[in-house]
């Protein structure tokens, strides 16, 4: 992989800013159904509202906004826009056939930005994260209260639609495969075996970040895995750096990242959401709030990587890279 010596020479000198929410963004935009449609699919026979992938093929200057306004408040890591590019997730909206394209596009729009930032700054060189979300089936869990043996996706279809989508993250030019919002170990399993299989078949070695999320108090991702117990679930592979976002604020995610940054030989990167929702779904924490909980990750040697989840904007970002710039990067730990 091109950059992944540079993304390994960054990761060794400073904390790494990885970006914010995308979602939060984009609602600012207040995008109703024929703007999703665009005119490619002024026709589409199912409602595509929602569709926020869909927007790198309609409205691609929208994205490519989010992503600048992000590398302007010092984001090093982009996601791409592609949470939901799978076969499985984009079935809600009929639009399987159109995967391979949806990734691929993302990942240009976000290369092209990045490259951008990098040429003004080639101190600062900015890469490209293919976001791999989780998708809205789950491998070891039953939908049904009624029968607890039933699965709704096998590992295997799990599998196939992972490769797809990470071949075409790659093609578009990411530097680094991210494997998201795990609430299902199982799940990301399918994800890692497939990056494997694509790291065998190119014969290159990539980058792979996985982050997990603690869905409640008890500590527990969805499928009822210990903050360690996910860590050693996906440790068989080499990875770059493992972590949580999603679910939880900052100061709720402390104690599970002190568990993988004392028992992990990888980097650890964090994007918690900005607080918890309020009554309307809203999060209300500001950006100085969030970095005044972030600092204690700081201060305590937690985090190679940290950025934002649900409710960050670039102003939380920014704050945050601002705030960590001061601390140094938390040391690899040697297990024998």
């Amino acid at each position: 992989m091109k950059n992944s010596e540079q993304l390994y020479k960054a990761l060794s000198e400073r904390i790494l800013i990885l970006d914010g929410a995308m979602g939060t963004m984009l609602q600012r935009y207040k995008f109703e159904e024929e703007d999703y449609r665009g005119e490619r699919f002024k026709n589409w026979e199912h409602p595509v509202k929602g569709n926020n992938d869909l927007l790198s093929l309609t409205q691609p200057h929208a994205i490519k906004k989010v992503h600048r306004k992000y590398l302007e408040a010092g984001a090093d890591i982009i996601e791409t826009n592609t949470f939901s590019g799978t076969t499985i997730a984009m079935a809600d909206y009929h639009m399987e056939d159109l995967v391979y394209e949806l990734n691929f596009e993302s990942a240009k729009i976000a290369r092209k930005v990045c490259d951008e930032f990098t040429a003004k700054n080639p101190d600062k060189p900015r890469f490209v994260a293919g976001s791999i979300g989780p998708t809205n089936r789950t491998a070891s869990l039953s939908p049904d209260v009624n029968d607890p043996g039933y699965r709704a996706i096998t590992f295997e279809e799990l599998r196939v639609a992972y490769k797809q989508q990470c071949e075409a993250l790659l093609d578009g030019g990411s530097d680094i495969l991210l494997v998201e919002t795990i609430f299902d170990t199982l799940n990301a399993k399918a994800a890692l075996f497939a990056i494997d299989e694509i790291q065998e078949e190119r014969e290159i070695s990539i980058p792979i970040m996985v982050s997990g999320t603690i869905t409640d108090a008890s500590g527990r991702t969805l499928s009822g895995q210990t903050a360690e117990a996910f860590l050693i679930s996906v440790s068989h592979l080499n990875l770059l750096s493992v972590g949580f976002n999603c679910a939880l604020g900052a100061n709720q995610l402390t104690p599970y990242l002190e568990t993988l940054a004392h028992n992990s030989g990888f980097y650890v990167s964090a994007y918690p959401n900005a607080g918890l929702p309020n009554a309307f779904g809203k999060y209300d924490e500001t950006p100085e709030d969030m970095a005044a909980q972030i600092r204690e990750y700081a201060e305590k040697g937690l985090i190679n990587i940290i950025g934002g989840c649900c409710g960050t904007t670039p102003d939380h970002i920014k704050a945050i890279a601002d705030l960590v710039s001061q601390y140094p990067t938390r040391k690899l730990k040697k297990f024998v």
